[in-house]
Parts: C-alpha cells; structure tokens; sequence
C-alpha cells in the first residue's frame, strides 16, 4: 500500500513539473547518439541496456560523461578477473564497448569532462583519450577512498574502506582543497559508501548496512541541506528502489533526468538500472514541504 501510494505522488508531481517547464517526458524518444539509444524509464527502475551491457556477469558503477555519449562502467567476470573500467561509445553507427583499464577505482567524471575520478586515483581527458592514473595528493592520500563525486563548486565528498568510516567533504579554497571534514547527517549508519552529491550540493545519495530500518542487504539514502546550511536525516529511498538485494552507487545523469544505481546479488552478480529523477524530487517535496 506505501509504495502504491508513493508512485501515486510520483505521477502526481510528474504532472505538475510538466505544467511548469517544457522537460522530456518519460518513455518519450531520445536521441539515437545518447543513453546507448535505450527508451526512458518511467517510474519503476529498469535494467539499463541489457541488450548492449549483458547481465550475465557483475556490471556496477555506471557513469555517463557529460555530453551522454560515454557510458563508464566496471565489470566483473569472463575474461575480466579484477574489476576492469570498460566505456561503451556510439562509434561506426553502433554502440561499441572497450577496455579502458583492467583494474580500476570507481568512477564519476567532473562536471565539465575532463577529470575522472577514480577513488584515490584520477585521470586526465587529453586530446588521445585518457591519461595515465595519478594519485590524489595530501590530504587524501591517507584514506582509502572507494568513490569520490564533485560539487560543481569544486568540493569533494567522499566515503572510506571502513566499516566505521563516515562520509568526508573538502571544499575547494583559492584553488586548494583542504583537510577533509566529517559529513554530519542526522541518523546517518555505520556503513556509508559511495556518496554522490548533487552539483549544487542541495542532497548527498550514499547506500548504507544497516542492521534495522532497511529492506535487505544494503540500501540508498538521501539527505537534504537545510536553509541553515545543515544536514537533513537520512531518508530511505524507499521499496521502489530498495530490495532485499544490495543497492548501491545512486547517482543523477548530468542533464538530471534520470537516477541510476546497481543492485548486486552476491556471487560476482550485478546489474544497473535506471529510473525517471522524479522519485528523487518527490522526496525532496515530501521531506521539505
């Protein structure tokens, strides 16, 4: 009955955001050269591309590059031992997937293309592709990073290889980042990973262990800034994407329309879905309305 009743609201908000501002509608055509060409989601998560990206083994962690047309991700299995970064690009006329590296950290590219985060690592966009993989400098070299996301003013967040390891953020100050600090959220668990935070830095999305209040083995949370410049609670993103499987690396495309993340299944198995951001505003209405 709650997860009828939140996709009423879902619809219902959808309807009203339409009123407001001219936005592509959910199901609607999309351009053959972006989203690997694939028909929209609506409000219910779907697999992504499964056509093109196979589900037989462990597909986690997708990012688009900005302009849509690079989709990042890492897989696990077949002739990929480690976790190797492939990137599927509309080349020849068809969708073609390559190797970028054998293994990898997790990615997310910054906002205006050039930079790929890799955890503690990252690599350049040059005018032949990628760069090497360089470390991060202090004061991150310390910490095992899994994922690190960008704020569009520069500001790191990210999380730790530790059951106990809080998300951290860094702002950007003339040019230099400083000492990290604790991410202070209300309610927030032990197990925080792979946080993405918003351009705007208005919500941070991580997934999280928890042994009470979750669906299964490791869910998606939200919170929202506050007026005041502080943390909202931590909200679960609910039955319409949490299972009793693992969810985790929630993200918003860079044009904000869509919502991906992985569910894994235990025994190298994972697959990516993607659903209309709508589900994401309407916590955002239901939370701070």
């Amino acid at each position: 009955m709650k997860k009828t009743c939140f996709i009423i609201a879902l619809i219902f908000l959808s309807a009203c955001t339409a009123k407001k501002e001219k936005k592509q509608q959910s199901n609607a055509p999309i351009s053959e050269e972006i989203y690997l060409g694939q028909k929209p989601p609506g409000l219910i998560p779907e697999l992504f591309a499964p056509e093109i990206i196979k589900t037989e083994f462990r597909q986690a962690a997708g990012v688009f590059s900005p302009d849509l047309k690079e989709f990042y991700f890492r897989r696990r299995g077949g002739k990929y031992k480690n976790n190797a970064l492939v990137v599927v690009k509309f080349e020849d006329n068809k969708w073609t997937e390559s190797l970028v590296a054998e293994r990898a950290g997790e990615p997310f590219i910054s906002q205006d293309g050039n930079i790929m985060h890799l955890g503690r690592k990252f690599r350049e966009r040059t005018t032949s592709g990628w760069s090497e993989a360089k470390n991060l400098e202090a004061p991150f070299d310390k910490y095992r990073i899994m994922r690190l996301t960008s704020a569009s003013n520069g500001t790191y967040y990210f999380d730790e290889a530790s059951e106990t390891g809080p998300l951290r953020y860094s702002r950007l100050i003339n040019g230099v980042h400083e000492k990290p600090k604790t991410l202070n959220i209300e309610d927030i668990g032990n197990w925080n990973a792979h946080p993405f935070i918003a351009p705007d830095e208005s919500y941070v999305i991580w997934d999280d262990q928890r042994e009470k209040g979750g669906y299964g083995d490791a869910d998606l949370y939200i919170s929202f800034r506050e007026k005041d410049n502080t943390w909202g609670p931590s909200i679960n993103l609910g039955d319409t994407i949490n299972t009793e499987f693992a969810e985790a690396y929630g993200s918003i495309t860079p044009d904000g329309k869509y919502f991906f993340f992985h569910r894994g299944y235990g025994n190298n198995k994972a697959d990516i879905f993607w659903v209309d951001a709508q589900i994401i505003e309407a916590l955002r209405h239901k939370y701070k309305s």
